[in-house]
């Protein structure tokens, strides 16, 4: 699988280690959160067959987050993007 690294074009995913489900980005406030939303961050995860946001780790690289849109059943990858804007940008919307 070729993931198209946004700074450093197209990389072999063996450079890269998949970190889990990209709705990681959103962890609750851990002061604020209840004992219940924690929970569900730390321990509920869904698992799609279809089109599905993933975090990934270049390991082997820039050591950059990346958010992947991938399709979990042909694992066709529909857009890669920075972690971090990705982060920032859910910080404007809320």
């Amino acid at each position: 699988m070729i993931i198209d690294h946004p700074l450093l074009g197209p990389r072999d995913a063996a450079e890269f280690v998949y970190k889990g489900d990209a709705s990681l980005i959103d962890r609750p406030d851990g002061l604020a959160a209840s004992a219940d939303e924690m929970h569900d961050y730390v321990y509920l995860r869904d698992n799609p067959a279809g089109e599905h946001r993933e975090l990934w780790y270049h390991e082997q690289g820039d050591r950059s987050w990346l958010v992947v849109t991938r399709n979990t059943l042909t694992h066709e990858i529909i857009r890669v993007e920075l972690a971090r804007g990705v982060a920032r940008e859910r910080g404007r919307s809320r």
